[in-house]
């Protein structure tokens, strides 16, 4: 492939995907037949924070507007979360990820089953609630319940193939960029809110320009921790094939602080927001199922200490399932490679995995307190949602990723045109 073709390869894919994204933006703004739209608008005034606040940020503000995106790709990571689980608990999910390409294949094939059925459970609560609340739905009824599971499915399937699309043929992360763009697209909005907050006086200026302080240390600690290495030393012993030398070099086994990028915010957000979708959409109007979901509103005691155990536990838990030190000490006693004063094999395997623990602690601990630092903020004085603390992660780490995916791309096909040009001067 000649250096045009290569050029023209990325650029295709970074326009296949900006198109993607931007027939996502437009979805978010298509709403649900039978939707009073004034009625709507007096219902979401005084509803945007807490859970609620976040479903609508990672639904690109579809929530707001009852779009056919309204769920977003929630159920998609939902399924993903219980399948995840399952692969590390039943042995029938085990042999498929032992089988390789095959496995993986029926994997994916039973997370968009579950995603149907997830969404159509929530898309026949959320029907329920429109309906329960008073004039916002036109005509109720059966024919409403049936339309409004059927779009939000049908909305749901496309936005993840939507995501498919970007990983095959855009610049991958397809998932992630959804969430990504959604975000992204609300933060003018907040910065007008937070502004209109302190031109009123519901915010000082002091406490505004201590804010966006905060805001800019926060990514600058965010890509200070995902760019952070801990490098294992592998020496390789000389062989001689032949009348020739070979090896005697030596390098690095790097091992990221947070191996497993910004999964764990998204993942412990969604558990957040499953149980608590229906009430937050007036699904329920039993008093102890409201004082209930009243404990997962902002700056409780009890949302803060399941946001954190989440975060912590799907650090672990991915990391586990992304690298096996074992796997990795087998791959390089195969190779002659070691590490110096340690022993090849097993315990190889427990010294990197003693590292990888110490670094996932690490890990753990930074997302846990860059997801809530700035919630105390938000549970205590009327800041927008969007400036929240797995908003801010999701953000830069999605867009460290990408810039690192278009840059290995690019110097790969930099590298193939350096070897040809080798070749051809020989």
């Amino acid at each position: 492939m000649s250096a045009s073709s290569q050029s023209n390869d990325l650029r295709n894919r970074i326009l296949f995907t900006l198109f993607v994204l931007a027939v996502y933006r437009l979805g978010t703004f298509v709403p649900l037949p039978g939707i009073d739209p004034e009625q709507l608008q007096v219902m979401m005034e005084g509803n945007q924070k807490g859970l609620l606040g976040m479903f609508n940020v990672f639904a690109g503000g579809a929530v707001s507007r009852m779009a056919i995106f309204a769920l977003g790709i929630m159920p998609y990571i939902s399924s993903s979360i219980i399948v995840q689980l399952l692969t590390g608990v039943s042995e029938y999910f085990k042999n498929l990820k032992a089988q390789g390409e095959i496995g993986r294949q029926k994997i994916t094939q039973i997370t968009r089953y579950g995603t149907v059925l997830l969404a159509t459970i929530q898309g026949y609560g959320l029907a329920v609630g429109l309906e329960s609340s008073a004039d916002l739905v036109i005509n109720p009824g059966i024919f409403f319940k049936i339309s409004t599971v059927t779009t939000i499915v049908a909305g749901t399937i496309f936005l993840m193939w939507l995501g498919e699309q970007i990983t095959q043929r855009g610049i991958g992360n397809g998932i992630s960029l959804i969430i990504f763009s959604g975000i992204v697209a609300e933060i003018p909005r907040a910065l007008v809110t937070t502004f209109e907050l302190g031109r009123t006086g519901a915010i000082s200026t002091l406490m505004i320009i201590f804010i966006f302080l905060l805001l800019v240390a926060t990514i600058m600690f965010i890509v200070f921790m995902e760019r952070a290495l801990r490098k294992i030393l592998i020496n390789y012993p000389k062989r001689q094939m032949g009348n020739k030398m070979y090896g005697g070099d030596s390098s690095h086994l790097p091992l990221k602080i947070n191996s497993a990028g910004v999964i764990p915010a998204i993942f412990a957000s969604a558990l957040l927001l499953l149980p608590v979708t229906f009430s937050n959409f007036n699904v329920s109007q039993n008093e102890t199922f409201l004082n209930i979901s009243s404990y997962f509103s902002q700056g409780q005691p009890l949302y803060m200490l399941l946001y954190a155990s989440g975060i912590i536990f799907f650090t672990f838990f991915y990391t586990s399932i992304t690298f096996n030190p074992t796997e990795t000490a087998e791959n390089l006693r195969k190779y002659g490679g070691f590490i110096p004063g340690i022993r090849p094999g097993e315990s190889t395997a427990i010294y990197i995995d003693t590292i990888l623990t110490r670094l996932t602690t690490i890990g753990a601990l930074y997302l846990a307190l860059v997801c809530l630092m700035p919630e105390f903020l938000i549970a205590n004085y009327p800041i927008p949602f969007y400036l929240g603390g797995a908003s801010v992660l999701i953000v830069v780490v999605v867009a460290i990723d990408t810039v690192t995916q278009i840059q290995t791309r690019m110097m790969s096909s930099q590298y193939e045109q350096l070897i040809k040009k080798t070749k051809f001067g020989k």
